[in-house]
């Protein structure tokens, strides 16, 4: 017989610590009805979206025209001085510091106004095809100057290099056509 117990008392059980389920799998579970009913609430919930201003309008056509001229305009400018920059790393003898100066200055300038006509929000897909040539013909412009730089400025200088140098003469022919962009977008812009 045993002593303190009765003879038909249950075995006592194991002490369980509160918040703990009894089953293992039950947290689980328990994760995956509040994340289904948190999905079901989200989608059985009315859409009701906020009021919404409209996106405020761009530039008119007219406007953004403006715009892309008076950067071309700029550029064009800026091409006189770009291109005297470039004649004279193809001059005979020595090439002076201060065309390598005017050439870095005329880089700065170019590559600004670059920057500047990339920025444009134009919209009109003609205005658009424009100022992506703008772009292209100031980059061409961009190049030339750095290529002429080369040339004259070389460490090594050899007689292909030396010639190439000597035929250098100006920005050429891209410059005109960006000139002549200008003027046609230039015909276009409205009297006011």
């Amino acid at each position: 017989m045993r002593t303190g117990t009765a003879p038909d008392a249950p075995a006592p059980r194991a002490a369980r610590s509160p918040g703990v389920p009894r089953w293992p799998g039950v947290p689980r579970l328990l994760a995956v009805v509040r994340l289904l009913a948190a999905v079901g609430a989200a989608l059985l919930r009315p859409l009701v979206r906020p009021h919404r201003r409209p996106a405020p309008a761009g530039p008119s056509r007219p406007d953004q025209l403006r715009a892309l001229v008076a950067v071309l305009d700029e550029a064009v400018a800026a091409q006189t001085p770009a291109d005297e920059a470039v004649a004279a790393c193809g001059e005979p003898g020595p090439v002076s510091r201060g065309t390598a100066r005017d050439c870095g200055l005329q880089s700065i300038t170019l590559h600004r106004l670059r920057t500047r006509l990339q920025d444009l929000r134009t919209t009109d897909p003609d205005l658009i095809a424009a100022q992506a040539r703008a772009a292209r013909l100031l980059a061409y412009d961009l190049w030339m100057l750095r290529a002429s730089m080369n040339l004259a400025f070389t460490t090594r200088p050899v007689d292909r290099t030396e010639a190439a140098r000597l035929r250098l003469n100006g920005l050429g022919r891209p410059a005109d056509d960006l000139r002549r962009l200008r003027d046609t977008l230039r015909a276009e812009l409205p009297e006011t």
